[in-house]
């Protein structure tokens, strides 16, 4: 007689039959129905909590579904809603650590005047939305093995990754010093205030240095971001490993500080602002046929999602610089040049992604 199997495998066997009589759409479609967070392969988040730190963002808690496998500080996730009936994704940073002992994850997003989904979050993100996520992803993290002095600068919402790096060192009892310093336009645009007090109240060696770009009194710092700042912030920061996420002028001025430093490696950065390309339209030559909807239109020498957008399409995008690859696609006949490094491909049935792929001659994607 065949010795029953133990209860875990059982219940493995009773689902793997469920997924074969529910093909082509598996258990999961079915689950959703009843609750979206009983779904088994794919990730979901739950809003528990919303706050409006300031009046452009919007701080989300997320309770993630049993999927999840946690991330590393600095890493980015791929969040996904339906806005009108069709599916966005962009990426953002959990700003909690990743050490948070109740699992759930905190994201502060910041309304962009012309961000479909950072506004739409901001308007109608409430307790109870359900959101698609990714697993975890992005190499901006500290390594394993802890810097004794830790730099950490960010500008605006570019806080997210390195408060996450700021609370995960914390919560690891980091022995060595820290300074966070943040650069906003008034006491009115400070994100996370209230945490980073109660950080450095429980961390002795931590220092926080607020700055201030708009407004000339209330903070340590005033001005933009200088040599004569992070002298002041951290005067060791010659010793220390730096860590930077924010907006490009920010970025730029502390890159060319630490580049006539000669200490461009010890600066790590992360950025979400999409890099200034430029394209060839005026050589643009052959036709861009879309297989799969029999859509057909002359190469115009801009990305391929563009031209899928201006063709009537509407696939699948998110950040729109080839960072998320949400807008990955089989490109099954041609050529296409990454818009970011120049670099021309032409194996047949390969997946490259829209944002940042033109056509050089005919080009034919399944789409």
């Amino acid at each position: 007689m065949t010795a029953l199997l133990p209860r875990t495998g059982r219940v493995r066997a009773l689902v793997s039959l469920a997924e074969a009589l529910l093909t082509p759409h598996g258990v999961d479609r079915y689950l959703e129905l009843l609750d979206p967070m009983l779904v088994r392969r794919e990730i979901r988040g739950l809003v528990t909590d919303v706050r409006h730190q300031t009046a452009d963002t919007v701080t989300l808690t997320v309770r993630p579904s049993r999927a999840w496998r946690g991330f590393t500080a600095g890493q980015y996730v791929r969040v996904t809603l339906d806005i009108d009936g069709v599916r966005r994704t962009r990426c953002y940073s959990p700003s909690c650590s990743q050490h948070r002992g109740d699992g759930l994850l905190e994201f502060t997003v910041k309304a962009d005047p012309q961000g479909l989904v950072s506004r739409y979050l901001r308007a109608n993100a409430g307790v109870g939305t359900v959101l698609g996520l990714s697993t975890a992803d992005g190499t901006f993290t500290l390594p394993d093995a802890r810097p004794d002095r830790v730099v950490l600068i960010s500008g605006g919402s570019g806080i997210t990754p390195v408060l996450s790096m700021l609370r995960t060192l914390v919560d690891e009892g980091h022995p060595g010093e820290i300074v966070f310093l943040h650069y906003a336009n008034s006491a009115a645009d400070v994100l996370h205030r209230d945490e980073l007090a109660a950080l450095a109240a429980r961390h002795p060696a931590l220092r926080v240095v607020h700055a201030y770009t708009h407004a000339k009194r209330g903070a340590q710092l005033h001005g933009f971001f200088s040599a004569r700042h992070l002298a002041k912030a951290a005067p060791w920061y010659a010793e220390a490993e730096t860590y930077l996420c924010g907006p490009k002028p920010l970025l730029d001025a502390v890159r060319a500080v630490y580049g006539e430093a000669g200490l461009s490696e010890r600066l790590h950065t992360e950025e979400f602002t999409p890099p200034a390309l430029s394209f060839d339209t005026a050589d643009a030559a052959g036709q861009v046929r879309f297989a799969r909807s029999g859509r057909e239109c002359a190469n115009s020498g801009v990305p391929l999602l563009e031209q899928a957008e201006a063709a009537g399409l509407r696939p699948e995008h998110g950040c729109r610089m080839g960072i998320c690859f949400s807008c990955t696609r089989v490109k099954t006949t041609g050529r296409v040049r990454d818009a970011r490094t120049g670099e021309v491909s032409g194996e047949e049935n390969e997946e490259i992604q829209l944002c940042v792929s033109v056509p050089v001659g005919d080009v034919e994607i399944d789409l």
